[in-house]
């Protein structure tokens, strides 16, 4: 990123198809380029000028693309010039149902699918987690413009509600405009953000026409605001961005979508609003006008910085690859060129504090105060300096305290009180250091286990045991070693008994780990003595396979080796020209019969060794299986183990304790469960299954899983909702348009 002038970034997606027009789209190798081609109408006579041939070169082409591909290209970069002080602004354009909710927002229900938005919200984390030297405030906003109405989707959030005024698009300071009464919203992880996104997507308007099931029906504006300041407390410069993701409404042609009645007015309200958009970036394109019409539409207004602003501004095109979508196809794509054309101007923004740069000020006046006041007290060669000590003085006084530390120096050289203070840092940076080399070295001989603090009746300290290990530490710190006898575990019960009647007394379940450490040992012993046995013969196998893969492998370079040496001596041979017998068949000289028999007998290997490997690998498949079967049943039956013995009700339990009428290990788990399984439950079960795939998606599932419950409990009161007064075909459902 840099503060200078750059040009739009503008990327084309083309909608999955099973009728490609393969002759009407062409994407050039280079990746940058797409040709369309129309046929010429005949209607126009015999002298027809009609264009039937365009060629479009823009940033990127993506078709046939994944989610993941798809953000790396167009938004990565935004999002991290984001984090470092540069506006970002992604939208979204084309003609309804070519996948731009999609793309921007994704498939709600499926992590891997999930669009831009949700994409961006997990590395603007991902990134704050990462930064420790500066402390990020995040906030968001959700912005909705239906009809020429600003509609804040997120103020039945904490109870916010917009003013009697309503919404309002204001101008501010240095050409940026702000929406005045859109709620603003912190947030302090990737769950608190993505509850905010699924809400504001229940709320959005949505309808169903003829080529679109669930089409927005309004633009919407999703915001990211960040602020980024140092650590460090004199530092009073602080950044801020945003980030706007937008999902533009689709243009409709209502002889294919076939809209009546009030969708017929909102494809009017759209396709206005897009038509004044293009008025605006016409404008810009064009050095020459001085005056560009942001005011004509609410959305032009809203977007005024992202458009040829302070901002790093991509738009991603999606269109239609179908034949008889091909106008609008072309129409997208002229839309995108004149976007190229425009030029933004990003710059970092920066800010100064005057309460922090008060307080800066306010300290170096104490200091300055107190270098006088202890002047008068110093020697004569140490001076008072106001200056801050420059890189390569801090430097060299690291330099000094190091050989000093080291014995290779024998006194610092100190001129200021400033240098006296940066020594006694330097020398607790040793200390800091050598204490953390100590415990590393330590971690790595020993097992250090924390100590709580010890009673007052406590033994101090106790003499080093025979074998030289240290023995237990008094106060606080770190023991390490081995334990006493007497403390020795010598109870004559089973580990597994003590632990679960432990766990049982103190109502909380034990580890997995240590349960399924015990239930090995245990109840399933037979079935992992049989699971170890199948891992040694697979392993036998498999060494086997390696074996004979490297056989074959090494008889096939010698086979290439002699058929090339073959080959060479033929070669020579016709070249000096042939012995014939008497018959008239070629001669061969004793080199090339044994070149012969060689390659006989390395063929012969070679199909013996194919066929010893074609079995083992059959070998290896089913022992492979059989090790996967019996893997798990043995997690199957721990399960129902672990589930039994710790986390059903006690009425069940005792139905299942010895001598009941159920015996254990009978009773279906999920049944059993059902006794007080809640959507909760299920829940944690589902998240399990989806966090062993992917550990990262444990904030996505869990923020859907709230606006699911949301969803359910507000569907009886659907009827009465703003959302879906204004026509009887609207659902309230999130807008998923999947391109697959």
């Amino acid at each position: 990123m840099s503060d200078s002038s750059t040009e739009v970034k503008v990327f084309v997606r083309i909608r999955p198809t099973a009728h490609f027009a393969q002759e009407l789209i062409e994407y050039l190798p280079d990746g940058q380029s797409i040709n369309i081609r129309q046929r010429r109408d005949s209607k126009r006579g015999v002298v027809n000028n009609q264009l039937c041939s365009w060629s479009f070169r823009l940033t990127g082409v993506l078709h046939d693309v994944s989610q993941e591909d798809v953000y790396n290209t167009v938004a990565h970069n935004v999002v991290i010039g984001a984090l470092e002080g540069y506006n970002g602004t992604i939208m979204c354009f084309g003609q309804t149902g070519a996948g731009k909710t999609y793309t921007m927002t994704g498939a709600n229900e499926s992590y891997k699918q999930r669009g831009i938005i949700p994409r961006a919200i997990q590395q603007v984390f991902s990134e704050v987690e990462n930064r420790n030297s500066s402390s990020f405030t995040v906030h968001l906003s959700y912005l909705e413009i239906y009809n020429e109405t600003l509609v804040d989707l997120l103020s039945s959030v904490g109870g916010t509600r917009p003013g009697p005024a309503g919404l309002a698009v204001v101008e501010e300071a240095r050409g940026a405009v702000s929406v005045k009464g859109l709620s603003l919203h912190p947030v302090h992880n990737e769950e608190e953000a993505l509850n905010l996104l699924f809400e504001g997507e229940m709320n959005r308007i949505i309808g169903s026409h003829g080529m679109n099931k669930n089409s927005s029906r309004s633009h919407c504006i999703f915001t990211i605001y960040i602020e980024s300041r140092s650590r460090t407390y004199s530092q009073a410069r602080y950044i801020t961005s945003k980030l706007n993701l937008v999902d533009l409404a689709g243009s409709e042609r209502l002889g294919k979508t076939g809209s009546e009645g009030q969708m017929q007015k909102e494809a009017m309200s759209i396709n206005r609003s897009l038509s004044f958009l293009e008025q605006a970036i016409l404008a810009l394109a064009d050095r020459r006008r001085e005056h560009v019409p942001f005011r004509q539409s609410k959305l032009t207004h809203a977007l005024r910085d992202s458009l040829g602003g302070n901002c790093n501004t991509v738009l991603v095109a999606n269109v239609y690859g179908e034949a008889a979508q091909i106008e609008e196809t072309l129409s997208t794509l002229r839309f995108a060129s004149r976007m190229k054309c425009v030029k933004t101007e990003p710059a970092v923004n920066e800010h100064i504090d005057p309460v922090v740069q008060m307080k800066v000020l306010q300290r170096e006046v104490q200091q300055l105060k107190q270098d006088l006041a202890t002047q008068n007290n110093m020697p004569s060669q140490i001076s008072t300096s106001s200056e801050t000590l420059s890189d390569s003085q801090m430097a060299d006084i690291q330099d000094q305290v190091q050989r000093f530390l080291d014995g290779s120096l024998e006194e610092i050289s100190i001129v200021n009180m400033r240098q006296v203070k940066e020594v006694f840092k330097q020398f607790k940076l040793a200390l800091q250091q050598q204490e953390q080399k100590v415990r590393d070295e330590l971690s790595q001989n020993y097992s250090l286990v924390e100590k709580p603090q010890s009673s007052p009746g406590a033994v101090a300290a106790k003499p080093r045991g025979p074998m030289g290990t240290a023995g237990e530490m008094d106060g606080h710190g770190f023991g390490v070693g081995l334990a006493s006898s007497s403390q020795k575990h010598i109870d004559g019960h089973s580990p597994s008994k003590t632990r679960t009647k432990k766990a049982k007394e103190n109502h909380s379940p034990p580890p997995k780990g240590e349960a399924f450490e015990c239930f090995k040992a245990e109840r399933g012993s037979e079935l992992n003595r049989i699971l170890r046995d199948n891992k040694a013969v697979l392993t036998e196998r498999r060494a086997r396979l390696r074996e004979l893969t490297d056989s074959v492998n090494a008889t096939k370079r010698q086979i290439d080796h002699a058929t090339t040496a073959l080959r060479q001596s033929q070669e020579y041979r016709d070249s000096q020209g042939q012995f014939v017998g008497s018959e008239g068949e070629p001669v061969l000289d004793e080199a090339e019969v044994a070149l012969v028999l060689k390659l006989s007998d390395l063929k012969a290997q070679y199909r013996q060794d194919y066929r010893d490997l074609c079995g083992t690998r059959a070998e290896v498949s089913y022992c492979q299986h059989l090790v996967d079967q019996c893997r798990i049943r043995l997690l199957t039956e721990f399960e129902s183990w672990y589930s039994e013995s710790f986390l059903l009700p006690e009425e069940v339990q005792d139905v299942l304790r010895a001598g009941g009428t159920i015996p254990p290990g009978l009773v279906p788990v999920d049944k059993a469960l059902a006794l007080e399984d809640d959507e909760q439950d299920r829940f944690e079960r589902m998240r399990y299954k989806m966090l062993a795939e992917n550990p990262s998606a444990v904030s996505f599932y869990n923020a859907h899983f709230r606006t699911a419950k949301r969803r359910s409990s507000k569907g009886s009161n659907a009827g009465s909702s703003r959302r879906n007064s204004t026509a009887v075909n609207k659902m309230k459902l999130p807008p998923i348009l999947s391109v697959n």
